[in-house]
């Protein structure tokens, strides 16, 4: 068993609220969810409305396809204009870790 995670740490554009923010992050959440399976969500940086920090998990069997789904939404997120990507943390852990 395999199990890839993503931590990306965003700078957001234009955004001068909360409300804001979330009107920005919730659609990159719910389209990495849609596209790819994986589980997705806000997991840091609540409070502030120009940075957000959004986590990826995922499950396989195989680790070539938890790879590949990963960098793919490490390509969705870095190509989504309204973001700036600061930096990506990437982790496969194993059943015997």
């Amino acid at each position: 068993m395999y199990v890839g995670t993503l931590s990306f740490d965003l700078l957001l554009g234009d955004v001068h609220s909360l409300k804001e923010k979330r009107s920005v992050v919730r659609p990159i959440v719910a389209e990495l969810q849609r596209k790819f399976s994986v589980s997705a969500a806000e997991v840091g940086d609540q409070d502030l409305h120009r940075r957000a920090r959004l986590g990826v998990a995922l499950v396989s069997g195989d680790a070539g396809f938890v790879s590949d789904v990963l960098d793919r939404c490490e390509r969705l997120v870095a190509a989504r204009p309204e973001v700036e990507l600061l930096s990506v943390r990437r982790r496969l852990h194993t059943d015997e870790d």
